[in-house]
Parts: structure tokens; C-alpha cells; sequence
């Protein structure tokens, strides 16, 4: 197996895209289990795969449309679904709350898949653009996070600002942000 051969679906690029999925399955299973550390620990893994996948893509022009596809696939997983998980469940809810509040955490998981197609179909493989429009889906991960530290770990929000901020951050997804890329 070549891992430097860009028609390879297991090149080294892909292979390390592979690796954020499992790694983002992983933190899924620790979220079921109210077991967030560990959740965490592998959400920021990911973070650091799906850097690196890209860079080495880059570098070893293995950039295709297949790569590109299966990326957004690893960042739906891991910067989407993943975090959104993490933090419902970290509130703990019951009731019509947890009906309600669920309903807002199911429009930021469909934002963010509307945000990654759109991504997708604008995006040509090996390209870079100079600004993100829309908030892309590992920062909203990221903000994610911290509502999830204000909230959980220092108590500071309750699940109904928490959820509104959610819902602010779902539409900042598709918004006409301009984010500039790293």
C-alpha cells in the first residue's frame, strides 16, 4: 500500500482523516457514558488530526475530492455532533427541557451539516481560500466548549442561556462572518 499515492482512499492524508473518525466515535462513547473527561481529551485529539491531515494533504499533494468529502464527514462527526452531544447531555435535563433544549441542539447539528455541504460544494480539493464565510465547524466546536466549561464546570450559565447561545452559534455557521483562515 502507497501511502504517498494520491488515488490510494488510504493515503497518509485520509489515513490520518480515518483516525479523527474513530477517535470522534471514541469521545461519543465517553459522552454516553457521562464520562466528559476523557470525551474531551479526544475531541482535542481530533482538533489535532484534522490540522494534520490537511497540512499533510497539502504538502504531499494528496488533496482530491475524495479527501475533501471524507473530511467533512471527520469534522460533521467530530466538531458537530460530538461536541453538541458533550454538552447536552452535560446539562442534565428532564421534562419539557429537555424536549426544548434538544430541539436547539438539533438545529445546530443540522447547521452545521448545512454548513460543511455548502463548504463542500463551494470548495474545489487543494484549495485554501483567505476567509472562512460563516463560523467553520471546529471553532463552533470550540465554542461549544467553552459553554460547556461555563455551565458545567463553573456553573456560571443555566441550560436556557446555555441553549441560546447554542442557537446563536448555529446560525453563525451560516452566516456571512468573514473568519480568516489560520
Amino acid at each position: 500500500m502507497n501511502f504517498f499515492d494520491k488515488n490510494n482512499h488510504f493515503n497518509l492524508a485520509n489515513t490520518i482523516t480515518f483516525a479523527n473518525v474513530a477517535v470522534g466515535v471514541m469521545a461519543l462513547y465517553f459522552v454516553t457514558q457521562h464520562n466528559f473527561t476523557p470525551a474531551i481529551i479526544l475531541a482535542w485529539i481530533a482538533g489535532a488530526l484534522d490540522i494534520a491531515d490537511g497540512k499533510v494533504a497539502r504538502k504531499y499533494n494528496l488533496s482530491t475530492e475524495f479527501g475533501v468529502q471524507l473530511d467533512s464527514f471527520a469534522d460533521f462527526l467530530s466538531f458537530v455532533i460530538m461536541p453538541a452531544f458533550l454538552l447536552y447531555y452535560s446539562l442534565d435535563l428532564s421534562g419539557f427541557s429537555a424536549f426544548a433544549i434538544g430541539l436547539v441542539f438539533i438545529y445546530y447539528i443540522i447547521s452545521g451539516l448545512r454548513r460543511l455541504v455548502t463548504f463542500n460544494l463551494n470548495t474545489d480539493a487543494g484549495e485554501v481560500s483567505k476567509y472562512f464565510t460563516g463560523v467553520p465547524t471546529p471553532l463552533g466546536a470550540i465554542l461549544l466548549w467553552i459553554l460547556y466549561l461555563l455551565s458545567h464546570t463553573f456553573g456560571l450559565l443555566n441550560p436556557w442561556i446555555v441553549a441560546i447561545l447554542v442557537a446563536v452559534i448555529a446560525w453563525a455557521l451560516n452566516s456571512k462572518i468573514k473568519i480568516p483562515h489560520p
